[in-house]
């Protein structure tokens, strides 16, 4: 960019931020969030830094210890470590009240205090001497981390106090610690860390506590318990800011729900020059005992909500538009970025959904947009900002052919999908064996995009089939393959030959049959489940003679998937795929949970799961529901009769409570099994 056109774009992004910033402090209104605001911010300081010649008074930047232990001991907590419930907006607010008031008449008193972005520790006090600390864990049991808890210099080690209580509160890292560790990493080149949280988190649990100290961590109490308890959240935190405890000194009594808001957009505008992250404020009735009439629903309390802040947002330019294939043929618009950083994590691409989020966006190439992480993981575009444009912007057409093989393409039903008419893309090729060979298909160790790439370009596979014929001598001449190498995936390939029935059936990638569809045509054909292997060729017969009616009457089978399977499996040729299987040696078995006379202790009951669980992966977790009978789902709905939540968990657990779907905890869910 030379200096004339970097003027240009400076003036054009003073006149957007003073914009946005009209808005947001005189009219009280939001155009974009914060984040979006702050990465404009940070453009244009760029900008003047590289060319100070531009800088105007008028712009915005002018503005003026222990031993290591070998584990850690189990601890259950005498009172539950609860979690909060999340809103958004000030209605989800309003809307909370609302459903407590129905619950108990409570009077319009609220505590706000900040919500620290760390983790969750109880202290536990006997004549006023520190005797425990424990992490929350699933919330009815934790880890102990006492040795650790005392290194940090913020935690009181005795108080001036009798008697036995417990303190709450959460271990955080400032940001100035973060960038200190994370240069010290960068200097011995090492990885640096994402977050202050999870580095918090991580340094808590350390097993040497020496590493805990070094990390100059610091804890903020916010809650506490006893026998004489204050009767008040603001009196309980004046007792811990007497006993020596960090508070927020941000806290404070609010009369009203408008006046919630108001701390809300308060602690936001301060956010980003506080010392250490925050992600909202935490709003909780005021008296104690009205707060604990409410009771509890599910694993959070009624009376205490969490009112977050924008999920995390940035300003960037689109470089381009492309357009991928998928293995069903449908055409999916993304967006090429100008790298930028969101939530710790560099974005270079977008996707755009479909033609109809396209033409909603009014996006184009060259344009400024705001950028999100959809559910804090996927990135894409929320927003573009037209006043930023230059006159060299230019759209974006969906194109008629496909990019990949250049036959016709066309809209679904909806108007909104596009796929490639051609069922033998290469681009389908390609995507169905990345799917066949992943971990809900034949889960072969080793084989990932970029080896089935090798062997398509090399000739050495052109389908699924085939790559049950390698052998270490096809694999050896290949770049990056040695004999050891080659002798490793060749076992992997051998190995994976025997696979349940479900498995096979989404592998094969037939269009709308996932998981749980191949779990229900697996569990329909019973006479199949006979023995504990299924020959290939009843396989293929059962499966041809099953007509489109025969397939509508399974359950959850409706007339489109059920069109798609007979279609499917009238195709010659994928016939023949499935006899070149059978050459090659693909034994399909029967899963325990399929086979007749077992007890089905959860029949009937549908579970969804999110978040990490620590005694089983997702898989066996699935298995084991429905080796008892149950059935597994990938979204909450009223039909959901549990939600089994890890660690981290996802937007899942967030539906689960709007809907009051129970929610299990790892060890809920063992128990129940």
């Amino acid at each position: 960019m030379n200096a004339q056109e970097a003027k240009k774009r400076l003036e054009k992004l003073k006149k957007e931020i003073n914009h946005h910033r009209y808005l947001y402090h005189v009219l009280d209104r939001e155009g974009i969030s914060d984040a979006a605001l702050d990465s404009l911010k940070h453009e244009l300081k760029k900008l003047e830094d590289a060319f100070p010649q531009w800088v105007t008074p008028d712009s915005p930047t002018q503005r003026v210890s222990g031993k290591p232990l070998k584990e850690f001991k189990k601890v259950t907590h005498a009172r539950l470590m609860l979690s909060l419930e999340d809103a958004f907006s000030l209605e989800e607010l309003q809307a909370w009240f609302e459903r407590i008031s129905k619950v108990a008449t409570i009077p319009e008193n609220f505590f706000c205090e900040v919500k620290f972005d760390g983790l969750a520790i109880s202290l536990m006090y006997e004549k006023g001497i520190l005797q425990e600390a424990s992490t929350r864990g699933d919330g009815r049991v934790g880890e102990e981390v006492t040795q650790n808890i005392k290194t940090i210099e913020s935690v009181p080690l005795s108080l001036d106090a009798k008697g036995a209580f417990e303190v709450r509160g959460e271990v955080v890292m400032t940001k100035k610690v973060f960038e200190e560790v994370n240069r010290a990493q960068e200097k011995a080149g090492l990885k640096t860390y994402a977050n202050p949280r999870n580095l918090a988190a991580g340094s808590v649990r350390q097993l040497d506590p020496a590493i805990t100290r070094s990390r100059k961590l610091e804890f903020y109490a916010y809650d506490l318990f006893g026998d004489e308890a204050p009767a008040t959240h603001a009196e309980k935190h004046a007792l811990l800011k007497k006993l020596g405890f960090k508070t927020d000194r941000f806290a404070k009594k609010t009369a009203r729900v408008r006046d919630v808001e108001y701390f809300h957009n308060a602690i936001e505008e301060r956010r980003e020059k506080l010392p250490y992250h925050i992600d909202g404020i935490v709003v909780t009735i005021h008296a104690v005992s009205d707060f604990e009439k409410l009771g509890v629903v599910g694993k959070a309390p009624r009376g205490a909500i969490a009112y977050k802040f924008a999920l995390a947002e940035a300003t960037t330019r689109v470089k381009d538009i492309i357009v991928q294939v998928g293995r069903t043929g449908v055409l999916t618009p993304v967006a090429i970025l100008e790298p930028v950083e969101i939530g710790g994590v560099t974005v270079s691409r977008a996707t755009l959904h479909n033609k109809e989020q396209i033409k909603k966006l009014g996006i184009k190439i060259g344009d400024t947009v705001v950028v999100g992480r959809a559910g804090d993981v996927i990135p894409e575009v929320r927003a573009v900002l037209p006043k930023l444009r230059t006159g060299h912007e230019h759209s974006f057409y969906f194109p008629s052919e496909c990019p990949v093989c250049g036959h016709e393409v066309k809209e679904d039903a909806s108007g909104i999908l596009v796929r490639c008419t051609n069922r033998h893309c290469p681009a389908l090729r390609q995507e169905l064996l990345y799917h066949f060979v992943s971990k809900h298909a034949f889960d072969i160790d080793g084989l990932g995009p970029k080896i089935i790439d090798a062997l398509l370009d090399n000739g050495l596979i052109q389908d699924a089939p085939d790559l049950f014929l390698l052998t270490e001598g096809d694999l050896v001449p290949l770049e990056r393959f040695g004999e050891k190498s080659a002798k490793n995936l060749v076992e992997a390939i051998a190995r994976a030959k025997k696979i349940t029935l479900p498995r096979f059936l989404v592998a094969l990638g037939i269009l709308h049959v996932g998981e749980e569809t191949a779990v229900l045509l697996a569990r329909n054909f019973q006479f199949l489940i006979s023995n504990s292997q299924i020959k290939m060729k009843d396989f293929i017969k059962t499966m041809r003679g099953a007509s489109r009616e025969d397939l509508e009457k399974i359950a959850d089978i409706g007339p489109i998937v059920a069109k798609s399977i007979f279609e499917w499996f009238a195709d010659e040729r994928n016939i023949a795929r499935l006899k070149k299987f059978w050459s090659a040696g693909v034994v399909l078995t029967i899963p325990a949970y399929l086979k007749q006379g077992k007890a089905e202790p959860l029949k009937d009951l549908t579970f969804v799961l999110t978040g990490e669980l620590e005694s089983l992966t997702r898989e066996q977790a699935k298995e084991k529901i429905r080796a008892r009978g149950g059935d597994i789902s990938e979204s909450v709905s009223a039909k959901t009769s549990f939600v089994v939540a890890g660690s981290n968990q996802g937007s899942k657990y967030d539906d689960a409570k709007k809907l009051n779907i129970p929610v299990l905890s790892e060890n809920e869910f063992l128990k129940k099994l």
